[in-house]
């Protein structure tokens, strides 16, 4: 089963600062380490104006997952005539892949967002749905404890959008160096209560 979770590779995390919070990807798309098919692969979707889910695993389930979730998206906005909040976003995602727990999604997502006080939320989840959510950053995917030293290492409270961007692209790229599964640039995507920023990183293409 874990051979699965590791068929294509990924770095997924997300991490908050001061009324904002950032999700970072890396791009990319490969047969274990025998093959690169691709690096610009999508793993960060963006469900709401304030809120990202980011899909580790499996790139066919991926995929399956993206867009079954923009489907329960649009209609709950148009059965609800407002938008979904991040933690209303995690139950669904949670309820999602435990509904289909005896023949799972091979994916681990990460949500990460503003509520309506522009307070960060952040969680992942495992592939049959147990949520896990932190005040200061998740990780998800094949780099996941490369993620979790790095992150821990430079990861401080209240920083503003720059220092969040900065943080998080460094920890991406720090912890996929020592992933041969995951890395070849990637993309991070920082929220704030107005905008939201997006950039593309390169990383080591070897």
């Amino acid at each position: 089963m874990g051979g699965l979770m590791e068929y294509n590779g990924s770095a997924i995390v997300a991490m908050a600062g001061k009324n904002c919070v950032a999700i970072a990807a890396d791009s990319r798309l490969g047969i274990r380490q025998l093959q690169t098919v691709s690096c610009n692969r999508q793993k960060t979707f963006q469900l709401t104006d304030q809120c990202f889910v980011g899909l580790a695993g499996l790139a066919t389930d991926v995929q399956t997952m993206s867009q079954l979730l923009e489907f329960k998206m649009k209609l709950y906005t148009l059965r609800e005539e407002r938008k979904m909040q991040p933690q209303t976003v995690g139950n669904m995602i949670s309820s999602m892949l435990y509904e289909k727990r005896f023949g799972p999604w091979f994916t681990e997502p990460v949500v990460a967002g503003l509520d309506k006080d522009n307070n960060p939320f952040m969680c992942a989840f495992d592939f049959i749905g147990a949520m896990s959510k932190a005040e200061d950053f998740v990780v998800s995917g094949t780099s996941s404890e490369q993620l979790f030293g790095v992150c821990e290492s430079f990861w401080r409270p209240d920083m503003n959008k720059d220092e969040l961007f900065e943080t998080c692209a460094q920890c991406l790229l720090s912890a996929v160096d020592r992933d041969c599964l995951a890395g070849w640039g990637g993309v991070v995507h920082v929220i704030t209560p107005t905008e939201i920023i997006t950039k593309k990183l390169k990383g080591r293409m070897d």
